[in-house]
């Protein structure tokens, strides 16, 4: 049995089946790009050899067992269960420009232990196979299209670390650029890493259009130590040799995370200044969301404001990144599988 993501294997199948290609081209349409249910995109399927077809190919990986509805603001949680009744969770934002993202996770907990992060505080549980992250996108735009909306942007920063699941990240990303599969844009696809040098190195050789942002967060190596413990492996000095080449094509953005009197004086400023000088970056100033027992406190929004005035005077593109879906434990840094 294939994986119905497995697209060369699709085409094989189907030619040793019989089936005509158009009735497999819309198959994928109805599967990949207009969110229909299974039952609806087997309709394409010629009935004389649909199954067949069913049992040669592995559909729906996971399973969406809960939604949580933001009262605030256009975020809703899905919640998934795996073959294994483990739970994973992806978040649907809906901005006031009508534009519609999905942020999806590629592991179950995660390694990084990220001090302001309640996904580190899991562990590392797995990492996803390539179905079930691609099998988020696949439920989410049905939940999409019974709202009359289309999915356009996908970001890889929800559980787990991306880059420490690469090969199975990278082979999502070629379904989804794939005409063949989602065919989204390459300029509405993001990952977002805490910093593997030499992943991200070969990931922006492979997809030199595809956005990267990397967790930055503080451009003192003992600041950065505090917060991330990934620091102490890659750190400040060797990310001077990579951040050039990850930039040169002009998708690499920087995320800083601001933690009250973490992060957020005049030595960060000026230190991030002088780390970033000369480099073709947009910096995203992010707000912290509280979790239980994470000890951070958000930084004020004006201070906030502040801090992205006196980059954007150094010459940096920034951006101050207001989280969606706080109140149903769906914003940045608060997924936790439960």
């Amino acid at each position: 049995m294939i994986s119905v993501y497995d697209l060369d294997g699709l085409e094989a199948l189907v030619s040793r089946l019989g089936i005509p290609e158009p009735a497999l081209r819309r198959f994928r349409i109805a599967y990949f790009k207009k969110g229909r249910s299974v039952d609806e995109c087997l309709d394409a399927i010629p009935e004389t050899a649909r199954a067949r077809f069913v049992a040669g190919v592995r559909l729906d990986q996971l399973e969406l067992v809960e939604r949580h509805d933001s009262k605030r603001d256009g975020a809703s949680k899905l919640v998934f269960r795996t073959a294994l009744n483990e739970r994973v969770e992806a978040v649907l934002l809906r901005v006031a420009s009508g534009r519609t993202s999905l942020c999806i996770s590629s592991q179950i907990g995660c390694a990084a232990d990220c001090a302001f992060c309640a996904t580190g505080r899991m562990g590392l549980v797995r990492n996803l196979s390539t179905a079930e992250i691609l099998d988020q996108i696949i439920l989410a735009m049905r939940v999409l299209r019974a709202e009359e909306r289309v999915l356009r942007n996908v970001v890889f920063m929800g559980m787990g670390e991306p880059f420490h699941n690469e090969k199975a990240v990278c082979d999502s990303l070629e379904v989804l650029r794939d005409v063949r599969g989602c065919n989204l844009s390459e300029r509405h696809l993001l990952v977002s890493t805490a910093g593997v040098p030499k992943s991200m190195l070969r990931f922006v050789e492979r997809f030199p259009k595809i956005r990267v942002a990397l967790s930055l967060h503080s451009a003192r190596q003992e600041v950065r130590e505090r917060i991330m413990p990934i620091a102490s492996h890659h750190s400040l000095k060797q990310w001077c040799n990579s951040l050039p080449e990850l930039a040169r094509h002009g998708n690499l953005m920087i995320e800083i995370l601001l933690l009250q009197g973490v992060n957020d004086g005049p030595a960060d400023l000026a230190a991030l200044i002088d780390y970033l000088h000369g480099l073709p970056v947009h910096i995203n100033l992010i707000q912290f969301n509280p979790f239980p027992g994470s000890g951070f406190e958000p930084v004020p929004r004006a201070a906030r404001e502040a801090f992205g005035v006196a980059l954007r005077k150094a010459g940096f593109k920034v951006t101050l990144r207001y989280s969606l879906g706080d109140d149903i434990a769906a914003a940045c840094g608060q997924l936790a599988g439960v």
